[in-house]
């Protein structure tokens, strides 16, 4: 797989990333690469490496996400990162822009439950982030619907400034091959980029809300309203004061960023990536 560019995908980076999405392009918004594939071809990549001992950083990109982890670009264009598109926002500006669209929607709420069922066999998870007992009980799901081992988890509160640096060893300690941090953007993708070379872990996932989906504390959009791809609005309006900023400013922010660098691959901001939390 390589960039719209003509870089080489497998090849970025400092880690190990034997795996490649075959056929797949990438989209670029925002100065990010967003890879073009399905559903199936993700997850079969994300298998590989879990196989092979690879190494591959998955992110999910929605508007906040652009909008929010533009200063890690450069961070992102050198570690093993495949970054998928979640969401409408990304779709209408991939057209609006270059005149095309993505493969297949890839909202992570969606993706890792494909990934958990196709995996042929147990898989060994690592949960870290979200509220106190938000991770336990996601670990539980996790291991009664699909089977998988959970060998440990961390909130992302007490337990985690408990932990300090020793985080990576304590994860490392586990045999975990995939760990799922739930911070929100940007602050689950810069942990990632952060620690990536230091754990072991084949595959690394930045997810925001999905262990509060999986535990039951967060209730997801009805189905039909997922299909019509307005889960945003349903979300909207269970927390309007939490989101509308995020689906009103920042989407007019999101649109701005995405035109102004339109096919090319402008310099990112400098600076510290903000501490504002999102979710997916």
């Amino acid at each position: 797989m390589s960039y719209g560019d003509g870089r080489d995908f497998a090849g970025a980076g400092s880690g190990i990333m034997p795996t490649a999405i075959a056929g797949a392009n990438t989209i670029n918004l925002g100065g990010f690469d967003i890879v073009s594939a399905s559903a199936p071809e993700v997850c079969q990549a994300l298998y590989q490496a879990c196989d092979q001992r690879g190494k591959l950083r998955l992110f999910f990109a929605n508007t906040n996400f652009v909008v929010r982890c533009r200063p890690l670009i450069p961070r992102i264009q050198s570690a093993p990162v495949c970054i998928v598109n979640d969401g409408i926002g990304l779709e209408l500006a991939a057209r609006l822009i270059h005149r095309k669209g993505f493969a297949e929607n890839l909202n992570g709420s969606d993706l890792f439950p494909r990934f958990c069922g196709g995996s042929q066999r147990p898989l060994r998870f690592f949960l870290f982030g979200s509220k106190p007992g938000i991770a336990e009980q996601a670990a539980r799901a996790l291991a009664e619907r699909f089977g998988h081992q959970v060998v440990g988890t961390c909130d992302g509160y007490g337990e985690f400034a408990a932990a300090g640096p020793d985080l990576a060893a304590r994860i490392n300690a586990s045999g975990a091959e995939v760990v799922l941090v739930a911070f929100g953007n940007p602050l689950q993708e810069q942990w990632i980029l952060d620690n990536s070379d230091a754990i072991d872990a084949p595959v690394m996932m930045g997810v925001g809300a999905l262990l509060d989906f999986l535990s039951g504390t967060a209730k997801r959009a009805p189905v039909w309203v997922r299909r019509l791809r307005m889960e945003w609005l349903y979300r909207l309006s269970r927390e309007p004061r939490r989101l509308l900023k995020r689906y009103s400013i920042d989407l007019l922010v999101f649109f701005w960023v995405c035109l102004r660098a339109g096919n090319g691959h402008p310099p990112a901001r400098t600076g510290r990536a903000s501490s504002s939390q999102g979710r997916m």
